[in-house]
């Protein structure tokens, strides 16, 4: 299957697969892979409104009203439900946009926001409906034991009432109960669609007699146990039938202790309870693997059931307030049986909804760990989570979403973990309303659901409800939530596998970087600001490691690009051979841990396809100003990746194991003096051309031997960086201040910034002959830099001997008819071998304390006459030999500046 085209594929296979079906003539029992049963209304309506109705509908609107007033608690369901109802229309947006897969929520989110998001929200929600279940199984014990349960302060219990009272044999109920749930859900989503059509059915009647209730009962009285400090107290709660007086009473709110728990309400925690009746909009979402057409029936089904359930509340709240008294509701949540035509009628319903939301939310929480699994997003650790029977139902997800269950339960009451379940629910619809928000910024061509009444407004106005409710709920839970969620995050971040679902930061990245792309004018460009951005050409990344991780430092904060030429011919040519070579040069980034981007060109030859690079590199005004060229030399390369991987792959027996890494995707380096794909001639066109586009040029030699932790290994000492701001090949023109001389010393300076190098020690050599006045030319060195802010030791060097050699040892006779000086100009250009190699003694001889980590040096233009390159070539190579890691630089940009 292509990752890339996921919507165009999985719609041929859902094609094919309903071919198979048909053509099979259907079948019993749970659908296999791609086979889906579920409709509209069986899928989503039904198990959306009982997940939604659970445990409010029966046993908490009464306790809303009698604490928090008919206004407030009127007020609660709208604030509830504009958090939900933009929720609603986030997920509605998402799941019309394409294929939905098992997961419900998490998948939305995972493809939208990636795998860090996904999988963090991913395992909250998890979380939230293992809770869920254990609420409303905790609802169901209250209301078994209110009715069965022998009265509190008596010893016996007489008719039903037989059952003991007490934390532990409340546990087992709760637990004989999830027990129950298990099974039911071990079964599958096709029995538990049938089970939950049964109780919709059973929950509809039981709420119609309850509206005929309100005006087929006549007034009565209703006896209450009330225990205060262990003091049993009976009064008298009041069905008052409708009365203008009962309704006035119930009007304000009357914050008072709970009597299930002890704690004194307030609006908050009232509205955590209250909240739970809300949260079941994702029941549909969550089996969205089991239904025919999730994109079609999740939004219908879930506005269909998001309406029907806040008229019920408002109904029911406003009849309650207008027959029953505060007493009553205060003191008996489940005091609708009192006043049913049929007492039994509004038990069975109350146990059928709490069952049917336990139900729901198992196996709700059982496929969201069961898409977890299958992304391997927290590896072995859910392994397990993957196992399925014949039928594709997740087993073990089920038993683990269980056994979590079972763990909630020592909590003991409904009202102790509805903040906690609350808070994670309103951090899942968050997370949801930040993905469809996310899609809506950045204007993603492939962003078009179907379902199209929601704006970024709605979702952005859902996140601020949902974090608002979250934190008046409880700040303490709210911010353990989320940290505990940023933890998931963090570690997902650097263990998740790579994944290709598409992550929505890249459109928002490409959004915003686009927009900036355009401000940066490079008409605005200013000495003061000015930074390095490179372009270092590679041949082979096998032999130039060191060289690109040196380079990653000396950018700093600039532009870093790796290009690379390939040698052929697109004409003869099927395909471009570069876009399958592409990954494995982002795979080197990654694996050595720079900051580049890559770019790769297709050439007749080397030259050509630098001259490629140096005009298309860039965009806007980021673009190359600096070019970077491995020296010219006949060393023999080294093949750092292959022994990176051979110390990688090497066990404690010294045996190589396991396959080779990302190298073999690059050729073999060049073998001993096997020539190389470009001429010395061709290479010296390579660098006069960078310089006639503009270009800053560095040449690296002998990085082959660079090791910045030896370097910075000895006793704690910073490594030295030698800079030789003069040009050496011209000592009559011995100038400190030019642009290259300027620019070599910037550039050192930025090294020296980067964090790795900040103990590193800056060297200035100042090249001094005995005539020249010293102490003038040190001082006005000392004072240039001062001006520059930049800290350095000066040292200077009396080079007369060398110098001697410049003016008094021209070329020989013999060297003159060699083809190397053929129009040479007779002139100081015509260095001899013995100066040069007297330079290089001389820089050689600063090493007597320590060797420095790297030295710059002056990089004069190649001559204009091209015959000249060999000679040109040549002396580079005399001058730097055995110096270790080397860069000549020359520099073309204006790069200092005095001024603020």
């Amino acid at each position: 299957m292509s990752e890339r085209s996921p919507l165009l594929t999985y719609r041929l296979i859902s094609m094919s697969t309903e071919v198979d079906a048909s053509g099979a003539g259907g079948g019993s029992g749970d659908p296999g892979p791609g086979r889906k049963k579920l409709s509209t209304f069986f899928g989503v309506v039904v198990p959306t409104l009982l997940s939604m109705f659970s445990v409010v509908l029966f046993l908490r609107i009464g306790f809303a009203v009698g604490q928090a007033g008919l206004y407030e608690t009127m007020g609660m369901f709208i604030v509830a439900y504009i958090i939900i109802v933009m929720t609603v229309l986030a997920v509605c947006a998402i799941s019309t946009n394409g294929a939905l897969d098992a997961g419900g929520a998490y998948y939305m989110i995972s493809r939208a926001l990636g795998p860090e998001f996904g999988g963090s929200i991913g395992m909250m929600f998890f979380l939230g409906n293992a809770c869920a279940s254990t609420l409303f199984v905790l609802g169901l014990v209250e209301a078994i034991v209110d009715t069965f349960g022998i009265p509190p302060g008596e010893s016996v219990g007489s008719g039903i009432q037989v059952l003991p009272r007490s934390y532990w044999y409340e546990f087992m109920y709760g637990s004989v109960l999830l027990l129950f749930c298990l099974v039911i859900c071990l079964v599958g989503a096709s029995i538990y669609a049938k089970a939950n059509f049964i109780i919709f059915l059973i929950v509809i009647t039981v709420l119609c007699t309850v509206f005929i209730s309100f005006f087929a009962v006549s007034p009565k009285n209703v006896p209450l146990h009330i225990v205060r400090d262990n003091v049993t107290t009976l009064v008298n709660g009041s069905f008052t039938g409708f009365k203008l007086s009962t309704l006035m009473d119930n009007l304000y709110p009357r914050y008072s202790p709970d009597y299930t728990t002890g704690r004194m309400m307030s609006f908050t925690t009232v509205f955590a309870v209250m909240f739970n009746g809300c949260t079941g909009i994702m029941a549909g979402s969550n089996i969205s693997g089991d239904l025919k057409n999730p994109s079609f029936s999740i939004p219908r089904g879930t506005i269909t059931a998001v309406i029907f359930t806040y008229i019920i509340y408002n109904l029911l709240s406003l009849m309650v307030s207008c027959t029953c008294d505060r007493t009553l509701l205060l003191n008996d949540y489940s005091f609708m049986r009192e006043f049913n035509i049929w007492h039994p009628f509004v038990t069975i319903g109350i146990y059928s909804s709490m069952i049917s939301a336990s139900m729901s939310n198992m196996i709700g929480a059982s496929r969201i760990l069961y898409a977890l699994a299958k992304d391997d997003l927290f590896g072995i650790l859910l392994a397990p989570a993957k196992k399925t029977t014949c039928g594709e139902n997740p087993w073990v997800a089920v038993l683990l979403s269980w056994f979590l269950s079972q763990l909630v339960l020592f909590s003991g009451k409904l009202n102790t973990i509805a903040a906690i379940v609350t808070i994670f629910f309103l951090l899942v619809y968050a997370a949801v309303d930040i993905a469809c928000l996310a899609l809506e910024w950045a204007s993603a061509p492939n962003f078009r659901p179907t379902f199209r009444y929601f704006t970024w407004y709605t979702c952005l106005l859902g996140v601020v409800g949902c974090l608002i409710m979250m934190f008046l709920i409880n700040p303490i839970y709210a911010s353990a939530t989320i940290a505990f969620m940023l933890v998931l995050l963090l570690v997902l971040h650097y263990v998740a596998p790579s994944t290709s679902w598409g992550f929505i930061t890249q459109a928002l990245i490409f959004h915003q970087v686009r927009k900036y792309l355009l401000m940066l004018d490079v008409r605005k460009d200013h000495v003061k600001f000015w930074r390095p951005q490179v372009l270092l050409m590679v041949s082979n990344p096998r032999s130039s490691a060191p060289l690109i991780s040196f380079v990653n430092d000396l950018k700093k904060s600039g532009l870093f690009v790796l290009g690379h030429v390939e040698i052929d011919d697109l004409d003869a040519l099927p395909s471009d051979p570069l876009q399958d070579k592409y990954d494995f040069w982002l795979q080197l980034v990654d694996r050595l841990n720079v900051k580049a981007f890559v770019n790769l060109t297709l050439s007749d030859s080397v030259r050509h396809g630098i001259q490629q690079l140096l005009f298309i590199s860039g965009l806007g005004g980021m673009r190359p100003n600096t070019v970077v060229l491995g020296f010219y030399d006949n060393c023999p390369p080294r093949d750092f990746l292959e022994e990176e991987s051979a110390l990688a792959r090497k066990s404690s027996e010294g045996i190589f194991t396991g396959p080779p890494g990302m190298e073999v995707n690059f050729p073999p380096v060049r073998k001993g003096m096997s020539p190389g794909r470009l001429s010395s001639k061709e290479y010296v066109f390579m660098i006069a051309d960078s310089i006639k586009m503009l270009k800053n040029v560095v040449l690296a030699r002998y990085f082959s031997d660079f090791h910045k932790a030896q370097a910075f290994a000895h006793g704690g000492k910073g490594a030295y960086v030698d800079v030789w701001p003069v040009n050496l090949l011209r000592p009559d023109s011995n100038s400190y201040v030019d642009t290259c001389s300027l620019f070599m010393l910037q550039m050192a300076c930025v090294l020296t910034m980067v964090r790795s190098w900040k103990r590193a020690k800056l060297r200035l050599f100042l090249c001094m002959e005995s005539a020249s006045p010293r102490p003038v030319q040190e001082e006005k060195l000392r004072q240039l830099l001062k001006e520059l802010r930049i800290h350095a030791l000066i040292q200077t060097v009396n080079w007369d001997d060398v110098v001697a050699l410049h003016w008094h040892k021209q070329a020989s006779p013999e060297e003159e008819e060699d083809e190397t000086f053929t129009n040479f100009p007779t002139n100081a250009n015509r260095i001899s071998d013995e100066y040069l190699g007297a330079v290089n003694k001389m820089i050689l001889e600063q090493d007597s304390i320590r060797a420095p980590a790297v030295r710059f040096l002056y990089l004069p233009r190649p001559p204009a006459d091209t015959g000249l390159y060999n000679r040109y070539l040549h002396q580079l190579d005399t001058i730097t030999k055995g110096l270790g890691p080397t860069l000549l630089v020359n520099g073309l940009s204006a790069v200092m500046s005095t001024q603020l």
